[in-house]
């Protein structure tokens, strides 16, 4: 197995940065069986119709994989060498925590250690929530705070990570483009 084929990427940027597409493209080139890990959940008909949007944009081969909370057993339960999971996104997998009040630092260790015992390649994509105004709302605050320092986590952990700016892909740390 080459190396890729154990590599953590992890794609990252703003909303509508084009981050989500880079990292379909990114699954689709590695010539592996690919599981789409769904953390969204449709709560209202906005987020209904956003997950369908993301339903469209994939290819219909995909093996899904929907998840909001229990992210590191899914990842755990899928990863193969002969596969690759693309998680999107770490953003709500994270509000999907913090809306049950559970402590997000247990599911930030938990995930961790999962990625670190991978069997095959995984993909994480996540938004970069540092480079905006300073929140109104406590919540806010926090949340912004524990998203900067997850996407610090994954990063330090990731051989490749890429951020993602008006559809461009800019490489921080290996080069993910290269990969496959």
């Amino acid at each position: 197995m080459s190396q890729a084929h154990r590599d953590l990427f992890f794609v990252l940027g703003g909303a509508r940065s084009g981050k989500s597409a880079y990292a379909l493209h990114l699954a689709e080139r590695s010539a592996l069986t690919c599981v789409y890990a769904a953390t969204a959940q449709a709560l209202d008909e906005e987020m209904a119709a956003r997950i369908a949007h993301h339903k469209e944009n994939r290819a219909h081969t995909w093996d899904v994989v929907e998840e909001p909370i229990e992210l590191a057993d899914k990842i755990s339960e899928n990863t193969r060498e002969d596969r690759i999971i693309l998680v999107d996104c770490l953003t709500l997998w994270l509000s999907n925590i913090m809306h049950t009040e559970e402590d997000i630092s247990d599911r930030h260790s938990s995930l961790v250690t999962t990625l670190s015992q991978r069997r095959g390649p995984v993909i994480l994509v996540s938004n970069e929530l540092g480079m905006g105004l300073v929140p109104e709302t406590r919540l806010g605050r926090e949340f912004r705070d524990a998203q900067g320092r997850l996407n610090q986590t994954v990063a330090r952990a990731a051989d490749h990570v890429t951020f993602v700016a008006a559809g461009l892909p800019l490489h921080l740390k290996g080069n993910a483009d290269a990969a496959f």
